[in-house]
């Protein structure tokens, strides 16, 4: 409720709970396992919360050099520096590593997060790379069954060279997991070091001409049309399938993205 009527994030709304500063109709809460409806009174500091803003999604063309988290402990500029001032406070969807680029979404609605960059939702990601090395396309076919790196297991992996350029090459990749930095450790796991990568569509959303650090919204009948069953009128998206890999959120944090 906090992080979706842009109070702060879902975290810092654990800790407000938890230092007792958050009550629903006058009674302080000291657990956030409370379903909150739309007649309850939320307050914070006894200052009354605001009714969550409508769910909504953005495309971001992020550049390299920015990492995805709204604060860095090592000062690094991150990709929420630049957005333009009308828009809410908005979380994104999964993450980019620091010198990954490319497409990435950005939304109002943490649950909506959470359901889009979960492997159930089954979107895939896609990206193009650009390794050094001659590449050989029967290895990269080899990926369609997975593969095992350093004790990691991934699952399949559809990849394909686009051109090669003397010492270096453009392949697309497409995978559903996006798991961290998953590309650039399968292609150096095959001999090849990335030398670029760039994100160009998630699920049915795609970077196409958005300029860098381009923000453009997504209409609210697509992402309806979209999300389908997934969605609710008003209250986004189910709630069911919004679990995280263990472990996963603070790999993710600790190097600033996936891919």
């Amino acid at each position: 409720m906090l992080a979706r009527a842009g109070v702060c994030s879902r975290r810092d709304a654990e800790r407000l709970i938890a230092e007792g500063r958050v009550a629903v109709n006058g009674r302080v809460l000291d657990s956030p396992a409370l379903n909150v409806g739309s007649a309850d009174v939320v307050t914070v500091d006894g200052a009354p919360v605001a009714a969550a803003e409508e769910t909504r999604l953005w495309r971001y063309h992020k550049p390299a050099g920015r990492v995805t988290t709204t604060k860095d402990p090592q000062g690094r500029p991150t990709v929420f520096d630049n957005l333009p001032g009308d828009l809410p406070r908005v979380v994104s969807v999964g993450r980019l590593d620091l010198n990954s680029e490319g497409l990435l979404l950005l939304t109002n609605d943490g649950a909506l997060a959470r359901h889009l960059e979960h492997p159930d939702t089954g979107w895939v990601r896609r990206y193009r790379v650009r390794v050094h090395g001659r590449v050989d396309p029967d290895r990269l076919v080899g990926l369609e069954d997975g593969v095992t790196v350093e004790g990691v297991r991934y699952g399949p992996i559809k990849a394909a060279l686009e051109r090669q350029q003397g010492s270096n090459a453009w392949v697309t990749v497409a995978l559903r997991e996006g798991r961290n930095r998953e590309v650039r450790r399968v292609m150096e796991h095959l001999g090849w070091s990335v030398t670029r990568l760039i994100r160009v569509g998630y699920g049915p959303f795609i970077l196409g001409p958005l300029p860098r650090e381009g923000v453009e919204e997504v209409p609210r009948r697509q992402l309806r049309d979209t999300l389908g069953k997934a969605w609710r009128a008003g209250d986004g998206p189910r709630a069911g399938r919004s679990r995280r890999r263990p472990g996963a959120n603070a790999e993710a944090e600790q190097s600033g993205g996936s891919a």
